[in-house]
């Protein structure tokens, strides 16, 4: 019989250098940038237990009034740096921060993959820009859109 050795190194202590996410409105201020963009860009917050941003990702930047969003790509960065939550966020190139019935969708198929995997979705932010007949962004778990785990 052969036998083959592994070796495995394991961080001690790993410390959080991230920002806590505990709120839309931290969301948003983490993701201003996209409210200037002229193409939807969706990104993915990968949190840690305590909410901590471990790390912002860009999983699609698409067209200008659509974003191709497959569960796949939105959590494939969560698992390899074993995210306990993440929050959706995407703009509207437009302005308008408004959901579509492809924002809701989406929103929808993305907790129920995250349930299977146990990874929590916290919320889907979706980033516009503020004006006299709406915000700069709408969380769809605040407006009641969306059942979140």
């Amino acid at each position: 019989m052969k036998y083959t050795t592994a070796i495995i190194q394991l961080p001690i202590v790993r410390e959080d250098k991230g920002e806590r996410v505990r709120t839309p409105e931290d969301a948003y201020r983490i993701c201003a940038d996209l409210a200037q963009l002229a193409q939807e860009s969706f990104h993915v917050l990968i949190l840690n237990a305590k909410n901590t941003l471990v790390e912002r990702c860009m999983v699609s930047l698409g067209l200008v009034d659509a974003s191709l969003v497959h569960p796949r790509e939105v959590f494939r960065t969560a698992i390899h740096k074993n995210a306990a939550a993440i929050v959706l966020v995407h703009n509207h190139p437009s302005g308008d921060p408004t959901a579509s019935s492809e924002d809701v969708r989406i929103t929808r198929q993305l907790v129920e993959a995250g349930r299977i995997i146990d990874i929590k979705i916290l919320d889907h932010v979706i980033i516009g820009r503020r004006s006299d007949n709406h915000q700069a962004f709408l969380s769809l778990r605040e407006e009641g859109i969306c059942t979140f785990n």
